[in-house]
């Protein structure tokens, strides 16, 4: 973000506005949340307004690209900060230079930095089988990390603005000509359209750090008082989290100038955060955050673990997926096979590409569905005006037309900006349509009947 946009103020502006379009997406979806709330979320939600086949396909994008491109992008993540630890050779140094810089499509290299993506694998196969054996461990783990991430994070805010010896100007520092070459677009590969390409472009990283904001609507059945508290959550801790995003890289930036943090992204396996630290504390400080990002995405990983097979779990019962998705394990009572089916799918899409890959991938299909999310706000205003909505999306229509607007230029544009990476997303979500035909086939078109308006008395 900050090679993008070379402005420590256009870079917080970036993580609010992401922010800001976060929330309008998660006030939209809170209030269809509050409908129903029934395992399964987003595919459950679009069963209701746009039937079966746009709903799997949904269920099929989460398996195919959105949850397991999640899983391995965090889990990347988790590997470079493990080796900012151990320092780890790369394996791939060994290996015959023609197989290193072997590459598919969309700069797909599966071989290189070859280490970082074994542990990647390793540590998804870890946490499938942990939550194999049973959810409960799983919920204890992610609370106890949550609180101790929450803790850390307030110990980096205070050393930063305590003890680095940064300064407010930083946060206002361009170097000579950087805000005007970008805003004027001349030569920047990373803002080929000028300023709009370049803000756009660090949105979609701030995009993925605001990831998962949908998720709890996964374990909507599991919820208490799920009608009451599916809105709340969603809403309450979009907002929460957005505020923790915005006050640690105000941190960051007062700590080290705009131009340091952005000679970071040529930097392999360098992490901003870690390097931040590093600038004032020096190794006691890359040691400290290494382990809180082990934490922090240690936590996250598993969180996506624990959610998604229960959309795979709803499209197995509907018969428009593995049918072995739906089973559940005799003794431990979990959906073993939707968790293997899963890890099996992540780790491929590990070795598919780079972070940078996965995350855009994920972001962009996503908001394909994310947006007609917010859409259905106003479908199931008009389908089923009677049925009971719990929380209601505030300033509607205006805050579900504005999120879908939006990501409909996300969409687009990123088709513009990265053709071969959308094509790929695309022919990933395309995939799913042959699959739904044969298992429709084969289970005897099974009918998804959705809900009827509550008569009037």
């Amino acid at each position: 973000m900050a090679d993008a946009l070379g402005s420590p103020l256009l870079v917080l502006l970036a993580w609010a506005a992401a922010g800001l379009i976060t929330m309008l997406g998660s006030l939209s979806n809170a209030e269809v949340a509050s409908m129903f709330p029934e395992a399964g979320g987003q595919y459950v939600y679009f069963k209701k307004i746009y039937g079966k086949f746009f709903a799997y396909l949904y269920g099929w994008t989460t398996f195919s690209v959105v949850q397991s491109a999640t899983i391995a992008s965090v889990g990347y993540v988790f590997a470079e900060s493990l080796n900012n630890f151990l320092h780890l050779p790369d394996i791939s140094i060994y290996f015959p230079e023609a197989l290193r810089s072997f590459t598919l499509y969309a700069d797909i290299q599966p071989f290189s930095n070859f280490t970082i993506k074994l542990i990647t694998v390793g540590m998804i196969w870890g946490l499938a089988v942990l939550n194999i054996r049973g959810i409960e461990m799983g919920k204890i783990i992610s609370s106890v990390l949550a609180t101790t991430i929450v803790i850390c994070i307030t110990v980096i805010v205070v050393a930063c603005f305590g003890f680095s010896g940064g300064s407010l100007a930083n946060l206002t520092h361009v170097p000579a000509g950087e805000a005007f070459y970008n805003l004027a677009g001349h030569g920047n590969d990373a803002a080929p359209m000028g300023f709009f390409g370049a803000f756009f472009g660090a949105m979609l990283a701030a995009f993925w750090a605001y990831e998962g904001w949908v998720t709890i609507g996964y374990i909507g059945g599991e919820v208490k008082n799920g009608e009451r508290n599916l809105g709340r959550g969603i809403m309450f801790g979009t907002l929460a989290v957005t505020i923790i995003y915005l006050i640690v890289h105000t941190a960051y930036l007062y700590t080290m100038p705009i131009e340091g943090i952005a000679a970071l992204s040529a930097k392999e396996n360098s992490i901003a955060a870690v390097e931040i630290l590093g600038y004032f504390l020096g190794n006691g400080g890359v040691m400290f955050l290494s382990l809180l990002i082990l934490c922090s995405t240690f936590n996250a990983t598993n969180t996506s673990v624990i959610a998604a097979p229960r959309v795979y779990y709803a499209l197995a019962k509907d018969g428009l997926f593995f049918k072995s998705a739906a089973d559940i394990h005799p003794k431990f009572k979990t959906p073993w096979k939707a968790l293997l089916i899963q890890g099996g799918w992540a780790s491929v899409l590990v070795f598919s590409g780079s972070f940078d890959l996965l995350t855009d991938m994920l972001i962009f299909a996503a908001f394909i569905f994310y947006g007609a999310g917010a859409w259905g706000v106003i479908t199931l205003r008009k389908k089923l005006p009677l049925t009971k909505r719990p929380f209601k999306v505030p300033l509607y229509p205006v805050v579900p037309i504005l999120f879908t607007l939006f990501s409909a230029v996300l969409v687009i544009r990123t088709i513009w900006d990265q053709p071969g990476m959308a094509a790929f997303g695309l022919l990933l979500i395309l995939l799913g349509v042959p699959f739904y035909f044969f298992w429709r086939r084969q289970n005897g078109d099974p009918e998804l009947v959705g809900p009827e308006d509550p008569k009037e008395d």
